[in-house]
């Protein structure tokens, strides 16, 4: 890693990382047109917002930060891939990286990965995973923060496992040893026509919120230990490309195939962009 990767990170161990995220919660739920509406002005300006994309195209009609960073998007926006087989992009963002998960090993950046078994909370979820497949994909704050399925899944287990709360930028994730299995996350099991498939939705510093279309908002209260839910009974089934989340804040999704059943699309590699519902890959017959 470089010296400013270094200095980058070295500085957010010694943050009250949960506290900052509490405080920067509290501003962007702020009602207050003072407070609200400059700060999502310099957000458009800085991150070169597209809001013409935005069902409400105009920043002062939000009634928080919060609002607007979780902005709609038009219909017509973001189309959803029509092909056999496919699996869309859950998410507007950047993969971070994309391909085996090898020995249970999943790769993260320069040199360092992290084990499924330590991203899902246990060795019986990492299991259905074993030397599948894997994407990461970071949302920027000039993104869309909602997140879609990238194939139909009825839901088996929602995980809400304790962390830190380190950026996840590119410079963070190449300093900090096994970054997305120690940071705060929420893992959701669901069973598709290929079987199992994880949805690892990750929390980083200002991320003040993860919520989930089933059950609400799910962090915060901070935890100290996992809490998990099952879903036998009424178990509800997500559609390709409807929301199934959202980041109050932006972070990174991460989502698991199990051996031979799903295969990226061959561009689908560190570094590219992707938009939410285009085609990143196929499910294997």
């Amino acid at each position: 890693m470089s010296l400013k990767e270094n200095l980058i990170a070295l500085p957010q161990y010694l943050l009250p990382q949960h506290t900052l995220s509490n405080w920067l919660a509290k501003l962007t739920h702020s009602k207050n047109p003072l407070i609200k509406n400059p700060f999502i002005k310099q957000i458009i300006k800085i991150y070169g917002v597209d809001m013409s994309e935005a069902l409400e195209p105009n920043p002062s009609q939000y009634a928080s930060f919060n609002q607007f960073f979780t902005r709609e998007l038009r219909p017509d926006a973001r189309p959803l891939t029509t092909e056999k087989f496919a699996v869309a992009s859950p998410a507007d963002g950047v993969v971070s990286q994309a391909g085996a998960i090898t020995d249970g090993e999943i790769f993260q950046a320069k040199g360092k990965s992290f084990t499924a078994t330590a991203l899902l909370g246990s060795a019986e979820r990492a299991s259905a995973f074993n030397n599948g497949i894997f994407s990461t994909i970071y949302l920027s704050p000039k993104d869309y923060h909602r997140l879609h399925m990238p194939l139909t899944g009825t839901l088996r287990e929602m995980v809400h496992i304790p962390g830190k709360l380190f950026s996840v930028n590119g410079a963070t994730t190449n300093a900090v040893p096994g970054l997305f299995a120690r940071n705060e996350r929420v893992v959701a099991i669901f069973d598709t026509e290929v079987g199992p498939m994880a949805l690892v939705l990750v929390g980083a510093i200002f991320v003040s919120s993860i919520e989930t279309v089933w059950h609400g908002v799910v962090t915060p209260p901070t935890i100290r230990t996992a809490r998990s839910w099952q879903y036998q009974d009424a178990a509800p089934t997500i559609n390709i490309g409807e929301e199934m989340g959202r980041f109050n804040m932006g972070s990174t999704i991460i989502m698991l195939f199990g051996k031979d059943k799903v295969e990226w699309q061959p561009q689908l590699a560190a570094g590219r962009a992707v938009k939410l519902g285009e085609l990143i890959g196929h499910c294997l017959r």
